[in-house]
C-alpha cells in the first residue's frame, strides 16, 4: 500500500467515524422537542440581528423565509393528501393505504405528516446555519429594496396559509394534537 492509499483509508475512516458521532448525537437530541426548538430560535434571532445589524443580505432573508415557509407547509400537510385521492377517485385509480377521513361515517385514521417534526426542525436548523454563513460573503450581499421583498413575503404567507386552512377545513383534519387525554381516578 502506497503512501496515498494509506492516507485515503484514514480519511475515510475519520469521516466514518465522524458521520457515527454525528449521528448518535442526532439521535440523542430527537426526544428533546423543546430545547430544540429553543436551539432553533435562538439560531433565527441571531441570524435577524446579523440582518438588522448588518443592513444587508436581504435576499438570503427572504430565501430563508420562502426555504421554512415551504417547511411549514409541508409540515401542516397530511402524507396522503385527501384532495388527491378525491382526483384519482374521479379518474377511477384508486391507491391503496391510509387517508384521513373525509365524511362522518367514515372510521378514524390518524393524521401522518408529509414531513416529521425532527426532519422539519433539522431542515430549519440547517437552513438557517447555512444562512448565518452566507451572510460573511459579500458578494451575496445584492442591493434590493427590501421593503418590497417583505411585502412580498407578507403577500406569500398570507395567501399560502389562507390555502392551507381552507384545506384543512374541507377535509376535517388537524394538524396539531394535545396529547393523550388524562384520566382522573373517581371516589366511589
Amino acid at each position: 500500500m502506497n503512501m496515498e492509499e494509506n492516507g485515503e483509508v484514514n480519511l475515510n475512516a475519520y469521516q466514518a467515524a465522524f458521520h457515527r458521532k454525528y449521528q448518535a448525537w442526532l439521535d440523542s437530541t430527537t426526544p428533546h422537542v423543546t430545547p430544540r426548538w429553543i436551539a432553533f430560535g435562538v439560531l433565527l434571532i441571531t441570524f435577524m440581528l446579523r440582518i438588522i445589524f448588518a443592513q444587508g443580505w436581504y435576499i438570503v432573508c427572504y430565501g430563508l423565509g420562502i426555504y421554512l415557509l415551504n417547511l411549514f407547509l409541508a409540515f401542516l400537510t397530511p402524507k396522503f393528501d385527501p384532495a388527491l385521492e378525491e382526483e384519482l377517485e374521479m379518474e377511477g385509480q384508486t391507491e391503496e393505504g391510509p387517508s384521513l377521513p373525509t365524511k362522518a361515517d367514515e372510521e378514524f385514521r390518524p393524521f401522518i405528516r408529509r414531513l416529521p417534526e425532527f426532519k422539519f426542525w433539522y431542515s430549519a436548523t440547517k437552513a438557517t446555519v447555512i444562512s448565518i454563513v452566507c451572510t460573511f460573503f459579500t458578494f451575496l450581499d445584492l442591493p434590493v429594496f427590501w421593503p418590497i421583498l417583505l411585502m412580498y413575503f407578507i403577500l406569500l404567507f398570507v395567501l399560502t396559509m389562507k390555502r392551507q386552512i381552507q384545506h384543512m377545513l374541507r377535509y376535517r383534519y388537524l394538524p396539531f394534537t394535545t396529547g393523550k387525554k388524562q384520566y382522573t381516578k373517581s371516589n366511589k
